[in-house]
Order: C-alpha cells, then structure tokens, then sequence
C-alpha cells in the first residue's frame, strides 16, 4: 500500500517565538511525501536532505508499532520550498509526512491529531522552538492562520483573497541572525500578534517587519523597497533571512524589480488558500 500526501508552504505574518502567539499565510509552493509499507521491517527514507531523525519521529507518532515492526515502511519527499530561508519547509515536510503515514494507518483522518503528531515531532526533533503551530496549520489548511502555539489553539483561520501573489526575496549570502533577541521585543511582537488576531493582516505583518529585522539585525532596505513598489505587506518570514511581500496581480512585476537590485533570488508564488490532501495510490 502506498499513500501520497501534499502540503503546502507558507510565510509569517507574526513570528511566534517572542510570544508563543502567530500567525501564517499560505503560498503555493508544495511538498509531496509519499510513505509505503513492503516487505520487511523499520523505516527507509530516500530523501537524504531532510532530518531523518523528524521523519522516524512523525512514523512513531501516526503508526502502530506492530505495524513498523511487520513492515518496511518507505518515506520520498519532493519539495518546492527552499530549505533554511524562514519558509516553513519543516512544517510543511512534517505535516505532509505526518499525513501520509497517517492515512497508511487509517481510512478516517483527524485533521488536527495529524497536525498534533507533526508538531510534537518537530519539538522532539528540535526543529523548531514554539512547535510552529502557526506554520503547521497555514501549511495544513490555506489561507491565514492565527494561533496559540504553546496550547495548540487554531484562533483565527480565513481564506486569503485569490488574487494575490508572495514575492519572495533569498538574498545571497546572509546568514540568519540570533533567534534568541527577538524575545527581548516581546511586548511588540505581541502588538503584532493582536493586529493579526482583529484580522489586521496587513499592519501586522508590517510591524512584524520591522521588529523582526531590528531583533535580527537583517536588512530593513528590501522590505522597505517592495512596500514603495505595491505591496500590501513585506516583511522577514520566519526567523529569516528570507523577505516575503504580498501583493495584488498587478503589482508583482514592479516589485520583482524593486528586489533585483538586491543581491539574491526571487521567488514568485500565488496565495494557497487550498486544504492538505492525500490519496491511496495502490492496494
């Protein structure tokens, strides 16, 4: 039997660290994992840039133990979304891991113990401080997502409007910055978080911006130039060093080129407001 799960990523409105409160918005760009049982016992994960130590996490935690010691049990992930730029790549791997297993396990599917075994997975594992609840569920479900990482409380969940697209800056050569200093503007964060939780999206993810790249000592300059150039927001996702603006269709060349003038990549992907899913492939 062979399931495959598709997830898809997301940027930060509100980063979660400084507070245990935020809130994420869901782009376009996908991971696909695929989890098979075969003959033999315990686990083989072909994708070698993921952490495998996550992956046999997420298997303990969504599978009977019966069931990995009477089977050989095979993870493939494919992902669009770079690794290590603040693009929640772990979330989405874990959620769409999680998912698959899932699904192997059992025909009906809790959507939010999936998005708990994931979770505890990547605390487990060390991926992640908060548990990134936020970014699990933008991942998971679409749209904007306002949560309460440390209780895992689904606040806030809407649908993004449809014509709106994610420009997203990796400059090149920029590590990312102490994760730990960003508590020490809580408070601010925390005015953030409650933008975000009146549906303030857009002021929200401005002020995110700046307190962000002041806590991590990363470039304002980009931020600033795809807010000149029509965005609705810009700002630092996740803990960096990458820079997501979010736009109307129409707006999206003239802020691609505001970015060019900046040493990096850009990456351009539409809004998701679409729900994980998984399918049984065989057997």
């Amino acid at each position: 039997m062979k399931t495959r799960a598709t997830i898809h990523g997301a940027v930060s409105i509100v980063n979660a660290i400084a507070t245990g409160n935020g809130s994420s918005l869901g782009i376009s760009l996908k991971v696909i994992a695929e989890a098979e049982l075969g003959k033999g016992q315990g686990v083989r994960f072909v994708t070698g840039k993921n952490d495998d130590r996550l992956v046999n996490n997420i298997i303990r935690n969504t599978m009977p133990k019966e069931m990995i010691e009477g089977n050989l049990v095979t993870i493939r992930v494919k992902s669009e979304i770079p690794i290590g730029y603040g693009l929640k790549s772990s979330s989405a791997v874990s959620n769409a891991v999680a998912l698959a297993c899932s699904r192997l396990a059992r025909e009906d599917l809790d959507d939010y113990a999936v998005l708990d075994a994931a979770v505890r997975a990547s605390l487990d594992a060390k991926v992640s401080i908060t548990g990134a609840y936020d970014d699990a569920t933008a991942c998971y479900f679409g749209g904007f997502t306002v949560t309460d990482n440390y209780s895992r409380k689904l606040i806030r969940r809407e649908e993004a409007p449809e014509n709106l697209q994610a420009i997203i800056f990796l400059p090149r050569g920029t590590p990312r910055g102490d994760v730990h200093k960003l508590s020490n503007l809580s408070d601010l964060f925390n005015d953030a978080f409650k933008l975000a939780e009146a549906g303030e999206y857009w002021k929200a993810m401005k002020l995110n911006g700046v307190i962000a790249s002041a806590a991590l000592s990363s470039r304002y300059l980009p931020i600033m130039a795809a807010i000149e150039h029509g965005a609705l927001a810009a700002g630092i996702s996740g803990n960096g060093p990458s820079v997501a603006a979010v736009a109307y269709d129409d707006e999206v060349e003239d802020i691609k080129s505001a970015l060019s003038k900046f040493e990096g990549r850009i990456i351009v992907s539409r809004i998701n407001n679409q729900k994980a899913g998984v399918e049984v492939l065989d057997g």
